[in-house]
């Protein structure tokens, strides 16, 4: 992030504080990594919730995250800024739907969630570069908490049946 829109960051506007992810997205080195680990602490909290509760907070934070990055990103004059980083946050709560917590679910379930981020397989790739604004912001993040989710069930199917 350069010096003129470092200088636009306020953290004490909601819409940033979010968007960057409680200020993790700022950290200088692998933003979205960062914003995926500031999830952890929010999704262990949640996780003591009903899941239909669950749900509905996941679903009103991918909602508003639509809107919280696109004022970010308007706010920067930079689309989809590596430093926005809600997109992580509401796509790892999408990875930990209905899934026990465990400090092996939350590791294995953060890793897959970087693996899908980072390597963006068909069709996370293609909405990727073909969606834009606020909603381009965010699906490709949704989309790899969908691929991460369905594969940690997978998983723990399996586990579950060969025990």
């Amino acid at each position: 992030m350069d010096k003129k829109q470092r200088a636009k960051v306020r953290l004490t506007h909601p819409s940033h504080f979010l968007g960057f992810g409680f200020g993790s997205g700022l950290i200088p080195f692998m933003p979205g990594t960062m914003g995926s680990l500031a999830a952890i602490p929010l999704i262990l909290l949640m996780s003591l919730l009903p899941l239909a509760i669950y749900i509905a907070i996941t679903l009103f934070a991918a909602i508003a995250g639509i809107f919280i990055c696109q004022k970010v990103s308007d706010d920067l004059g930079v689309h989809d800024h590596g430093s926005i980083v809600w997109d992580e946050i509401a796509g790892m709560m999408i990875v930990f739907i209905a899934i026990p917590i465990s400090w092996h679910s939350v590791l294995l379930g953060f890793v897959l969630f970087r693996i899908f981020d980072i390597l963006k397989p068909w069709p996370i790739s293609f909405l990727d570069k073909h969606v834009h604004g606020g909603w381009g912001i965010m699906v490709d993040d949704l989309l790899a908490g969908v691929f991460s989710l369905i594969f940690l069930q997978a998983i723990y199917t399996v586990l579950n049946w060969l025990m």
